[in-house]
């Protein structure tokens, strides 16, 4: 799970921090940082042995975000400890980063596998799974490039709307001030080939002078349609 954030406290945690980043984690280091809460500031926290009596403080703030919590010995009387205590699981900092990465990957593997799949986007026959990333119209499997798919992804979760080339830009081109009017209009004409190479109808409409509608009807005349 690359890119998420990890909340260490206590100094045996806090020795660490490099190491997360340089393995391609957020790293926080203070409860101000995690504030935010899961998916978007923290998504797990890493506790120094010291730290166990902030266990109840840190779950009424953050609620089910997993909680790992240092034991100096893998006995089987310091795992109950750190269960009883409120922890999810336990790192042995006497084994380096090794063991605490290992159980990272484990723990954000289980959050990732209990989050809900996020729901199937629809239009008419077009369909787009988040899941898999798959694109279909009809039973037409729609091959995609990356920036294909974000295009279409923002259209179909602003179906009906007006989406603007400046949220385009902002979402699809991480507002890249080097995208230009012309390269959207470009990847645009990309999309419409590829979901209509069967000849499907047209679902993407330009509304000239604002942007693009992906609808099933061609907006009103009125709005400057194309």
């Amino acid at each position: 799970m690359t890119g998420a954030g990890v909340l260490l406290l206590g100094e045996a945690a806090i020795c660490l921090a490099a190491r997360l980043e340089a393995s391609g984690y957020r790293v926080c280091l203070t409860e101000a940082d995690a504030a935010a809460g899961p998916g978007s500031g923290v998504d797990v926290v890493v506790l120094a042995a010291g730290e166990v009596g902030r266990i109840t403080a840190l779950r009424q703030q953050l609620g089910p975000v997993p909680i790992l919590l240092d034991v100096i010995e893998a006995s089987l009387e310091a795992r109950v400890v750190c269960l009883s205590a409120g922890a999810d699981d336990f790192w042995l900092s006497g084994q380096g980063p090794s063991d605490l990465l290992m159980r990272l990957r484990l723990q954000l593997d289980l959050q990732r596998r209990a989050a809900p799949a996020p729901p199937l986007l629809q239009l008419a026959d077009l369909s787009l799974d988040p899941t898999r990333r798959q694109v279909k119209r009809g039973p037409r499997l729609v091959p995609l490039t990356a920036r294909e798919y974000q295009l279409l992804l923002l259209l179909l979760e602003r179906s009906g709307q007006v989406v603007s080339r400046d949220l385009i830009q902002q979402r699809v081109w991480n507002d890249d001030r080097g995208c230009s009017s012309n390269v959207i209009e470009v990847y645009v004409r990309y999309l419409r080939q590829k979901l209509e190479q069967a000849g499907e109808r047209r679902l993407i409409h330009t509304v000239r002078g604002r942007g693009y509608c992906l609808s099933e009807r061609l907006p009103p005349p009125g709005d400057g349609a194309g």
